[in-house]
């Protein structure tokens, strides 16, 4: 077994990639979570002084992984469920299981790129009675990084899907009014209490973070998707029109609280509860497999 580059932080053996001054640290054994993305020196990513390390997947911070479904999802109006094609109900919790369970190291470059997988298991069929693996590959670039999620079929059945990212962006709450966040065509939603996507508003090309028009929004791109978040300290550039990339449907745009000191921009391959209403909802077929790209470019 590869012995694996390792730096301990808040206690935690977190496994390292990259060089002095630009690197990953990573929790492959609490949900693959991405947890600290260094850049020339700045952290790009927010995470806790005093993080709760016994539930993890609680944490405010890093990038969790969202897999098999991203968001909310109900059945009869009552919140963690689905019904399948079949009329059978299950029973899963919002944005999936992926962040509460163990990702394997599967492949590792202690310079530049890890990835991490998750197989289904005892654990994951109850809510999701389906054969995957999920690999979340982090690649460092000169300028940025580099994130892929995979999703391959290895069983007899095709396989619904619609992950999405949760990064967790730095930005001390007093500056939300001097960053803006910049979009191409998109339309502007929010879930109803009922799980349904509410009705669509054309979207700006522009806001500023303080617009309360953002919190826990999904902006659904009418064309090629990409963002642009423009803070004081930093640009991050958000490609992801990628070749070979699965299509993302949305950027969603929420933080906690308005004294919150990060905020999030997370894309998403669907919206919430696509099981059932098909806004972004992937079908992986048997044998297949299907990859979202989405690559962030930083420059001061």
């Amino acid at each position: 077994m590869t012995l694996l580059p390792t730096q301990d932080f808040q206690g935690q053996p977190l496994v390292r990639i990259g060089h002095a001054d630009t690197y990953l640290l990573l929790a492959p054994q609490h949900g693959g979570r991405l947890v600290r993305w260094v850049h020339r020196g700045q952290d790009i990513l927010y995470w806790p002084d005093h993080a709760d390390w016994s539930r993890p997947a609680k944490v405010r911070g890093g990038n969790p992984l969202l897999f098999p479904f991203i968001g909310r999802h109900f059945v009869d109006g009552n919140p963690g469920h689905w019904r399948d094609g079949q009329g059978t109900m299950h029973t899963l919790a919002q944005h999936g299981f992926a962040r509460d369970l163990p990702f394997e190291v599967t492949a590792i470059d202690a310079q530049a790129a890890i990835t991490m997988t998750l197989r289904d298991s005892d654990a994951t069929r109850a809510g999701y009675p389906f054969a995957f693996a999920f690999d979340a590959v982090y690649a460092l670039l000169p300028d940025g990084l580099d994130v892929t999620l995979r999703t391959t079929n290895p069983g007899a059945q095709r396989l619904p899907c619609y992950p999405g990212h949760h990064f967790y962006f730095a930005l001390p709450h007093a500056q939300r009014a001097a960053t803006s966040l910049t979009l191409p065509g998109t339309d502007r939603m929010r879930q109803q209490s009922d799980g349904s996507p509410g009705p669509a508003e054309p979207g700006e090309t522009t806001y500023q973070l303080d617009d309360p028009r953002l919190q826990d929004t999904f902006h659904v791109f009418r064309n090629s998707p990409s963002a642009v978040l423009a803070m004081p300290q930093r640009r991050i550039t958000f490609e992801l029109d990628l070749a070979g990339s699965a299509r993302w449907h949305a950027v969603t745009t929420w933080s906690e609280s308005e004294t919150s000191d990060f905020y999030c921009v997370e894309p998403w391959v669907g919206l919430p509860d696509a099981i059932h209403h098909g806004h972004g909802l992937r079908w992986i077929e048997p044998g297949q497999s299907e990859s979202a790209v989405c690559r962030l470019r930083v420059t001061a």
